[in-house]
């Protein structure tokens, strides 16, 4: 007997190939049945017709190493029919934690918190933080998560696991690199999917200083790279600086070594494609082109979106990252206020934010056509969702000048959403052609973190139906292969990201009339009443994982039947020679 069989929908299988209508059936967690009429009896079973019926998204890029604690449903990406997520990125995880140094798991907390922008109450209430070993973390998720999720280990959990306070600023010893690789080698054996690192100057910890991974020299990361090539089914995943804009000749020729000597697949994040800087696709995918002469694979992660993103002049943002900003940004708010008004403080920012070296932030720097969110103040009712350009020509103020007024009277509490300057045509056009690129790969969504200040999330459904009703960027059964089977051969997943027989019954059923993704919008809803934000799914009509309703009509069912997905067992290896 199946366990279900949804009836006459429009299967669209994740490989490509033109959708066609079909009952699939269900049983035991896969996909036992597909025909035209299936007759076999089943427990229950639903009509599709007019929906598509799509292998579960496969999210590349997330950091829900700590949320799926306190939100085992991974939300709001389960809601938009992400069944597998990749966490563990930029050298960041919650494990290894020397139990010999129990203010480590403080110091974690706190680098968490600063780097990828998760509330530091959040953190402290909702993760259990009982484990040492990196195995120990992923047998505290086994069993209670709705998705399947499969997790990189942390360069500088490693490093910070050996070497201490000496991580940050210092240089391991031969013995201290000895037990750093071993650390590596354990996590691998427990299953980790490989190996993550920063080398990004925007990566800070809770004390201002840089993470403990942009310590470490070409021999420590490519001693880590070999130890990944010795392990079934893992990967690389890896920052540097110029993943923010373009990358220096030193970081391709390290992208390329490193996934050499491992002999894996290396991907990194993220593509941002702009036409007012066309230089920097080709720029970019140079280290593709020449790891794979070297043996290797650099894999560009890219969004399909713009993903929805707000600003604050009173809390750490986007901002804060551009050359010359971050000493005003970060005084304590009167000083800030005071500053920030002065004529030569703020041509001096204007200055930098149109620079070469604030990189791709140039584009979130056009002011007028920042969008007026949450305000507080009497001064500023009203104002919320005007563009800043117009109140400007009102006031007779610089548009810059003017933003800084409507903050100031608010305290700098004032929710701002830049409007960014790539969401031209030519802009579109370009990414669509940079899509078709063997190593470029949809994802980079960041889901789990900054989570007060952007949402990319919903990038699957906005996605969709963008390409069904709006640009048409790409045909519907492309985009599905690009949203599922392109990111689970890249990770090697065993029998997951198509619509066959005999594959994990991870699904997504939904309206192609309808599919899309609601504004972001800030709810309070994590450990300690802290805020995030938040997107609905329009047009979703059901999620499954492993053959399991986790979704139903954009709500959770309570069921929890995902997996924690482990190298080797559930990944096999993609070789890059």
């Amino acid at each position: 007997m199946l366990d279900h069989v949804i009836k006459g929908a429009t299967v669209v299988d994740g490989t490509g190939a033109p959708a066609y209508i079909a009952d699939v059936g269900i049983r035991d967690g896969r996909i036992a049945v597909i025909g035209r009429e299936v007759t076999e009896e089943s427990q229950s079973a639903e009509v599709a017709r007019g929906l598509v019926l799509a292998p579960g998204f496969v999210d590349p890029h997330t950091h829900y190493d700590a949320q799926l604690f306190w939100d085992p449903y991974a939300t709001p990406s389960l809601n938009h029919g992400v069944t597998t997520v990749a966490a563990g990125n930029c050298g960041f995880t919650l494990a290894p934690l020397n139990p010999a140094r129990p203010e480590d798991a403080d110091y974690t907390r706190r680098m968490m918190s600063k780097v990828e922008g998760m509330s530091l109450v959040a953190l402290e209430e909702g993760a259990p933080w009982s484990w040492r070993t990196f195995g120990e973390y992923l047998d505290a998720l086994e069993g209670r998560i709705a998705v399947n999720a499969g997790f990189m280990v942390g360069h500088c959990a490693l490093r910070r696991h050996v070497m201490g306070p000496d991580a940050v600023g210092g240089q391991p010893s031969a013995e201290q690199l000895g037990e750093i690789v071993r650390l590596l080698h354990d996590a691998m054996d427990a299953g980790a999917w490989g190996f993550s690192t920063t080398q990004s100057s925007s990566h800070s910890d809770g004390d201002g200083k840089p993470v403990a991974s942009r310590h470490a020299g070409p021999n420590e990361l490519l001693a880590m790279a070999r130890a990944v090539g010795e392990h079934e089914g893992t990967q690389i995943e890896a920052i540097v600086a110029g993943c923010l804009d373009q990358f220096s000749d030193a970081e391709i020729e390290l992208f390329v070594e490193m996934s050499a000597a491992a002999g894996r697949p290396l991907n990194w994040n993220v593509l941002t494609i702009d036409s007012a800087v066309p230089e920097r696709v080709p720029r970019q995918l140079l280290a593709s082109e020449q790891a794979r002469k070297a043996g290797g694979r650099v894999v560009a992660l890219t969004m399909p979106i713009l993903t929805p993103m707000n600003m604050s002049l009173g809390t750490f943002c986007a901002l804060n990252l551009i050359p010359g900003w971050g000493p005003v940004l970060a005084l304590p708010v009167p000083e800030r206020i005071a500053r920030l008004r002065e004529p030569d403080v703020q041509a001096e920012l204007l200055r930098h934010a149109t620079a070469k070296e604030a990189g791709v932030f140039r584009r979130l720097t056009n002011f007028a056509r920042y969008v007026i969110g949450d305000t507080y103040s009497a001064a500023n009712r009203g104002l919320s969702g005007r563009v800043v350009e117009d109140i400007a020509r009102e006031r007779g103020q610089e548009p810059f000048a003017c933003l800084v007024e409507i903050c100031a009277a608010d305290d700098l509490r004032t929710v701002l959403w830049p409007m960014p300057t790539d969401n031209d045509p030519a802009s579109w056009t370009l990414r669509a052609e940079t899509w078709q690129h063997e190593d470029v790969l949809l994802g980079g969504s960041d889901a789990g973190a900054h989570l007060d200040r952007m949402c990319g999330a919903p990038y699957t459904t906005r996605f969709l139906g963008d390409c069904l009703r709006g640009r048409k960027l790409v045909g519907l059964e492309q985009a599905v292969k690009m949203l599922t089977d392109d990111p689970a051969r890249l990770f090697g997943l065993r029998e997951r990201g198509r619509v066959a027989e005999g594959f994990h019954a991870d699904l997504v059923l939904f309206d192609p009339q309808r599919i899309d993704a609601g504004p972001a919008t800030l709810v309070h809803d994590l450990p300690g009443d802290s805020p995030r934000l938040d997107s609905r799914a329009i047009g979703v009509r059901a999620v499954w994982v492993n053959g399991v309703e986790a979704i139903r009509d954009d709500v959770v069912t309570g069921a929890v039947p995902g997996r924690v997905l482990r190298s080797g067992r559930d990944t096999r290896t993609v070789a890059t020679r």
